[in-house]
């Protein structure tokens, strides 16, 4: 049998640099996991000297990981993660169940709005055990699949092929082909007259080459906080802009919306786990209901010709 060594962490111990990380003192997290902060302390600096390197730079503003902490709290969180599912999977077949257990999903925003809840309802009917936990994160730098690369997310809904490369250790698999659409203000005779509204989530590599050949698409002149502001700003008249189909999911009858053609710029959504993940209970029901529900989910509404 295999035996533990002085060298290996616990489980208790990942728990308190994960709750050292994300409450960013020691206090805050000795109150959240109801120790004292002089038990944290000692648990950290034994983490530390096991691992050998510093984990936590401590000051007057609380406690930050350093690099090797963020290392360190990333795999934590993957293992305190694998335990609950082992703990769940087991339980579940022990008693011959469907799945059952947490299941934590990052999402972007239009996918969550638009695309996640038929979703959820039929994996709700399927395995009631099930509990989803979705977190909206805006798909810029490392986006919906830094969150499974950090343990904080299960599965992501991301957009792929983009120009951040997805992180070590995590699996992608694509769902569909997300078409771009122009919307604007219903009635106008000359949209590609009016100026760019757009948002930061809106330019990737997967639309950025398609962008540059358009000589009639402007400069932005109206800069969003997201999709949704950018299709109220559309609807009162301040601009055109160019939205990928989830995003116009339920437009309202304010706006026209122009096909851009067979030449269209499109962007691959997926999902992305971890290959550890990839194969538990939770998430394979997850993939199964995003498979079946997609196709009848994502389209184009043309309320006007291009």
């Amino acid at each position: 049998m295999a035996r533990t060594t002085d060298s290996d962490l616990a489980p208790h111990e990942l728990r308190v640099l994960v709750a050292v990380a994300d409450a960013g003192s020691f206090s805050a997290a000795a109150g959240t996991l109801g120790l004292t902060q002089s038990a944290v302390s000692h648990s950290v600096r034994g983490s530390e000297r096991k691992i050998g390197a510093v984990l936590f730079e401590r000051g007057r503003a609380g406690a930050r990981p350093t690099p090797a902490g963020e290392k360190a709290v990333a795999h934590a969180r993957h293992i305190l993660r694998l335990l609950d599912v082992l703990t769940a999977e087991a339980r579940g077949a022990a008693r011959s169940e469907a799945a059952e257990g947490p299941l934590r999903i990052a999402a972007f925003r239009s996918a969550a709005l638009h695309l996640l809840p038929p979703v959820l309802q039929r994996l709700r009917a399927r395995h009631p055990g099930i509990e989803p936990r979705v977190r909206i994160v805006r798909e810029v730098g490392r986006g919906t699949a830094g969150e499974v690369a950090d343990g904080k997310a299960d599965i992501a809904i991301a957009t792929l092929g983009a120009s951040v490369p997805l992180p070590p250790g995590l699996v992608a698999r694509g769902l569909f082909e997300e078409p771009y659409a122009l919307v604007h203000a219903a009635g106008h005779t000359a949209p590609r007259s009016l100026p760019l509204v757009d948002w930061a989530e809106n330019c990737g590599s997967y639309t950025r080459d398609w962008w540059a050949a358009q000589d009639w698409i402007p400069k932005a002149t109206v800069e969003a906080e997201d999709d949704g502001a950018v299709l109220a700003l559309v609807s009162g008249g301040h601009g055109m802009a160019i939205m990928p189909a989830l995003s116009l999911a339920g437009a309202p009858n304010s706006v026209d919306i122009a096909d851009l053609g067979p030449k269209r710029p499109t962007r691959q959504v997926g999902y992305v786990t971890t290959s550890e993940l990839a194969g538990s209970a939770v998430v394979r029901a997850l993939v199964r209901e995003l498979r079946a529900t997609v196709p009848h989910s994502v389209g184009v509404l043309s309320r006007s010709e291009p």
